[in-house]
């Protein structure tokens, strides 16, 4: 197998002005509110000098020609099947929804199991900027400057058991709230599974907002997963509970379909999802297609923790 490495981006090679639409108003309206609440973050201080929003720390992987997705595409073309199974609908129908208050519950095999509320989170939390690929099951994707903070500042804290092995999430059910849930396309609530050591990567990223702002509803506000090296079903929104467990979680795209959705689903151009190919992609906003890269271009930092395994198999 051919792995590409990523090479290293500057944040001044990521993002122009004329990537932007309406760019000026909302660094004005999230600096706004960034100062009545004392805290202006470095991305924001960046956006208003003119450099774009960066990633701290490492490039994760970037290329030189991924340019952020405009926000409204971020916010207007989702997966979210609580909210509707076509890709306008979680815009339209979570209008309403009211992410606050909001408490997960953090238990299974762990020595502090407690419910936590969602302030309980990002008072310790460091929280980054990091601009990522999001690569979806039917071969389209983006790229998008999440903010949050590391999966695994949320597992120390709950300090597993040697038992554990796997970490399973679980999204709100509230059909009230969750019209989407009514329908009976998926087995409901909405569960997903990381392999402990998937779950401890830095990579994997605990998202409270975008572009500088508070998770919109339709993105999975208030609290979201982001693993940029799978497929974007695995990035389970809205969630209320993580569970730490000895056996491999049953995730509902697996349940619902198992012969299209393996529970790994790494990102991998050399096995096809069996109605369509997964060789290329197209970026929204593009109209050409571009190659598939493995891991979504992540191989460099993720590719350790699959050595040995069939790829194929394990999908």
């Amino acid at each position: 197998m051919h792995i590409r490495r990523a090479p290293d981006v500057q944040s001044s090679e990521i993002t122009k002005e004329d990537h932007y639409l309406n760019r000026r108003e909302w660094i004005a309206a999230a600096v706004a509110a960034g100062a009545a609440a004392g805290f202006v973050p470095q991305t924001l201080q960046a956006l208003t000098q003119g450099q774009g929003p960066v990633a701290t720390g490492t490039p994760y992987g970037l290329q030189k020609d991924d340019k952020p997705t405009p926000w409204e595409d971020v916010t207007g073309y989702n997966n979210f099947y609580e909210f509707g199974t076509a890709k306008e609908d979680p815009a339209q129908y979570a209008k309403g929804f009211k992410p606050k208050p909001w408490t997960v519950k953090v238990d299974g095999m762990v020595k502090n199991a407690a419910d936590y509320q969602l302030e309980d989170f990002l008072k310790p939390a460091k929280i980054e900027d990091r601009i990522y690929r999001h690569r979806c099951v039917e071969a389209w994707s983006m790229v998008i400057p999440w903010r949050g903070f590391s999966l695994s500042d949320i597992l120390k804290r709950a300090e597993p058991t040697s038992q554990a092995k796997f970490v399973e999430f679980t999204t709100l059910f509230d059909p009230r709230r969750m019209p989407g849930q009514t329908m009976r396309v998926l087995d409901w609530p909405y569960v997903e599974g990381l392999r402990l050591d998937e779950a401890m990567h830095p990579l994997a990223l605990m998202v409270t907002g975008v572009y500088g702002r508070d998770l919109p509803n339709q993105n999975g506000a208030p609290l979201r997963l982001h693993v940029p090296w799978k497929y974007g079903f695995k990035s389970v929104k809205s969630i209320v509970r993580i569970r730490l467990v000895d056996k491999q979680p049953r995730n509902t795209w697996n349940l619902s379909a198992p012969d299209e959705y393996g529970f790994y689903s790494n990102v991998n151009p050399e096995v096809d999802h069996p109605r369509w190919s997964q060789a290329t992609e197209r970026r929204i906003g593009e109209f050409s297609k571009r190659k598939t890269l493995m891991f979504n271009g992540y191989a460099d930092q993720v590719a350790s923790m699959y050595t040995g395994m069939d790829l194929r198999k394990n999908y």
